[in-house]
């Protein structure tokens, strides 16, 4: 395998002469440099062609067939005519017809290079003309030239059996144009291209010339034609892309493609460092921790040799993050903290920026572990922290770590309940840093901010839409785990209305190599039981909910995602109280509150475990013991503007308002919150509304005189208030909730003397029962 030339370099090199011979007609000459330049520049200097759909299309390793797409669609500007430029290309090449003509064509390469005045001068001494005026010459440090300037040297390099070897692969990569060559040109010797063995049959003989040609070439066969077409400076690149690749989207790499990689590898006599540390992204994106911690200490042994200590912190910085994915969070914190040492020493200020980032980020995740070691006062409190970051990431340049600040500062500020507006000017600030310097890659958690925020203010719309304009427009520059959290968004807001089908096919439509990750897969697969242990609850179908909930509860580990422990942990909550286990349920509240007290967790988790204290309570019959409860998740809600939450608190108080017979003030609060809440499209919220709704109205019913219009009025609006909370719950297919409407439903007309009406009622509600009975 040479070093830098392959049979597509000399194949390139010819186009470049065509195009310095003037050939190339002014209509095609952009379709032809375009091709050109991406296969020279590296990837982040390629620009985007017009016909960028043609390009994208060609392999990385180009073969002939990737020539003549590019190049028979463009007629020649000279020659005879009819000929497109793929003719004139194929005659370039098919000159090419010995080792010796090959010299002769890398030593003539230094004639389509711009001259010195010294060297036109001493042409001129010596009798050589000068070039054309129609011929373009290649400035030495343009693009072309440097391209042509470095292929004469690395040809005139190379050893004899590696230009035999380089000429042997030439012979076979053009060997699938002949036939169209003897077509165009009459019919072709079978030494066609070979001048050695056509003029050595006349003196020596077919036999004697056969054999010669099985002696130097060792048979031409079209099988293998990928064999030597491959240099040392084409897989660093495609080394370079695929890391690039898998750090941009943090997917695996596709088999296919995994597969051609091998067999190219294997030609190779030596394997490029590079390649450990590809393996090793591989192996740690499929969850191998044993490879992955073998394939980083060997990139790091190869490529720190002679380097000393310049990139240990990059080392110990990628040792860490491996460590902390696979749940070893001491070795990880230990790790990074020896980062921060080392590039404080080497004064690697993006690195040392990265690190106190990582460890804020990890403090936040895993508070218990920071309080072990001694890093508490590494980045002071969370505020200044941040604000020490930012402050760094700007002297610095660091833009992505910048916006990346102030988004925490903006999370931070949504935890703690802070001003809405303040965590709005962050947001922004972040936008127009993303926008002024291009981040593609970090829309996703801008996105997600925006999307989270309008979701705390009650406007789900919003919160849905900000979900789909990324999925439609930033997605394929972000990483793949923000797909998946957008799509597990969208994914919840379905389900929150009873579409579960829809929520579960959002879940399915997600790029299947992509989901080979473990760490994506493990999130993709919890969320998918979510979805279907919602369902089982509101079905009543408690013995499948009980088995989806207990392989969640397993995985609900110190390393799961903090909003999917929350969310098993409520619908576990909501299990015990359907199981009518109050007790382990409290309990299980009780336990939640004390840890998120500790760690200082997100204030809207609080207040819903505050409102589901508080109906804990009225299910206990007590519902009193919960009105200091509710009223505290109310003014905490109000405080932090959390708009669902606010209206989940202010209904459990009207309900409670209820039971101590204020049905009046009741319906107030619940009629006058109804509109707002509905905005928020929780089918489950709605339903609680309407239901505690009917409670009052069917208090100040019982409480009117009888057989008076302001009875007959709220008994009325009790049986429109229950059509509606039944259209909620079978919207969310929640049985119980149906059966308690058919229930309330089935009594009104019993107390208004409807016995027919009654027992349909009833019948409907033994029915709901028995269709319950055979989902379970």
């Amino acid at each position: 395998m040479t070093r830098f030339l392959t049979p597509s370099k000399i194949g390139l090199l010819a186009l470049v002469e065509l195009y310095t011979d003037a050939i190339v007609p002014t209509s095609s000459t952009i379709p032809i440099l375009s091709f050109i330049l991406n296969q020279l520049l590296p990837n982040n200097l390629k620009s985007q062609p017009r016909d960028l759909a043609s390009l994208q299309s060609l392999p990385f390793l180009l073969d002939l067939k990737a020539f003549e797409t590019v190049l028979a669609v463009h007629p020649a500007a000279s020659g005879l005519p009819g000929r497109s430029l793929w003719d004139h290309f194929l005659k370039k090449i098919w000159d090419i017809d010995s080792l010796d003509a090959l010299h002769v064509f890398f030593a003539r390469r230094t004639n389509l290079l711009a001259k010195s005045r010294d060297e036109l001068k001493k042409d001129g001494e010596m009798g050589i003309p000068p070039p054309s005026e129609d011929m373009i010459m290649l400035s030495r440090s343009s693009p072309f030239g440097s391209f042509v300037r470095r292929s004469k040297v690395e040809f005139e390099r190379l050893r004899f059996s590696d230009a035999l070897a380089l000429w042997t692969a030439f012979r076979k990569w053009r060997e699938a144009s002949k036939t169209y060559w003897s077509r165009r040109h009459g019919a072709l010797g079978r030494w066609a291209g070979d001048s050695a063995l056509a003029d050595g049959e006349e003196e020596w003989g077919m036999g004697a010339t056969e054999m010669l040609e099985l002696v130097a070439y060792g048979g031409l066969s079209l099988e293998d034609t990928d064999e030597g077409c491959v240099s040392s400076d084409e897989i660093e690149k495609l080394l370079e892309f695929q890391v690039e690749q898998m750090q941009k989207i943090g997917s695996r790499i596709p088999m296919e493609v995994k597969d051609k990689f091998k067999s190219i590898l294997d030609e190779s006599m030596m394997i490029p460092s590079l390649a450990h540390y590809l393996n090793f992204l591989d192996s740690w994106r499929s969850g191998d921790y044993p490879t992955s911690f073998d394939n980083l200490h060997r990139y790091f042994d190869y490529t720190m040799q002679n380097r000393d200590r310049l990139f240990y912190q990059y080392a110990l910085m990628n040792l860490a993050v491996l460590q902390a994915d696979f749940g070893c969070y001491d070795e990880a914190v230990a790790a990074m903290l020896e980062t921060i040492s080392t590039a404080r020493e080497n004064k690697d200020n993006p690195c040392l920026n990265f690190a106190l980032n990582w460890m804020y980020h990890f403090g936040k995740a895993h508070p218990n572990i920071i309080k072990g070691t001694e890093s508490t006062n590494m980045l002071g409190v969370e505020r200044e922290g941040l604000a020490f970051l930012r402050i760094k990431a700007k002297e610095t340049g660091m833009w992505t770590l910048w916006s990346s600040s102030l988004l925490s500062e903006a999370k931070l500020g949504m935890s703690n309940g802070e001003s809405v507006a303040t965590i709005f000017e962050n947001i922004l600030k972040s936008s127009h840093l993303i926008v002024d310097k291009n981040m593609k890659s970090m829309m996703g958690p801008q996105v997600a901010m925006y999307s989270a925020l309008w979701a705390r203010l009650g406007v789900t719309n919003l919160s849905r839409q900000h979900c789909d304009v990324f999925l439609s427009c930033h997605a394929r520059y972000a990483l793949f785990d923000d797909t998946l959290r957008f799509t597990g968004r969208i994914a919840h807001l379905l389900t929150e209305k009873g579409c579960y089908d829809e929520a579960m096919e959002k879940m399915e439509s997600l790029d299947v190599n992509s989901l080979r990750s473990w760490k994506t897969n493990q999130y993709w697969l919890k969320y998918r039981g979510i979805l279907r242990l919602k369902r089982d609850l509101h079905r009543n179908n408690l013995d499948g909910a009980d088995q989806l909930l207990s392989q969640l509860l397993q995985s609900n580990g110190a390393d799961s995602d903090s909003d999917l422990s929350f969310e098993i942990n409520t619908l576990h909550i909501d299990y015990l109280i359907r199981r009518t286990d109050y007790g382990h349920a409290m309990t299980k509240i009780e336990q939640l509150a004390t840890a998120m007290k500790e760690d200082g967790d997100d204030i809207n988790l609080r207040i819903k475990l505050l409102t589901m204290k508080a109906l804990l309570q009225e299910k206990c019959g007590r519902p009193q013991k919960g009105f200091s409860v509710a009223v505290r998740a109310a003014s905490i809600a109000w405080r932090a503007r959390l708009i669902p939450a606010l209206w989940g608190a202010m209904a459990v108080i009207a309900n409670i308002l209820t039971s101590l017979s204020e049905f009046q003030a009741s319906a107030q609060i619940l009629i006058s919150i109804l509109p707002r809440a509905l905005q928020c499209e929780n089918c489950s919220l709605n339903a609680q509304l309407y239901s505690f709704l009917v409670n009052a109205y069917m208090g100040m019913a019982g409480q009117a005189k009888k057989d008076s219009l302001k009875r007959k009025e709220n008994l009325t609006s009790c049986l429109e208030f229950i059509d509606r909370a039944f259209n909620e719950y079978s919207a969310l297919e929640d049985i119980k909730g149906q059966c308690e409407m058919r229930a309330k439903k089935a009594t009104i007309m019993r107390v208004v003397g409807e016995k027919v009406l009654a027992n349909d009622y009833s019948s409907a509600y033994l029915d709901l029962k028995k269709e319950a009975a055979l989902v379970a």
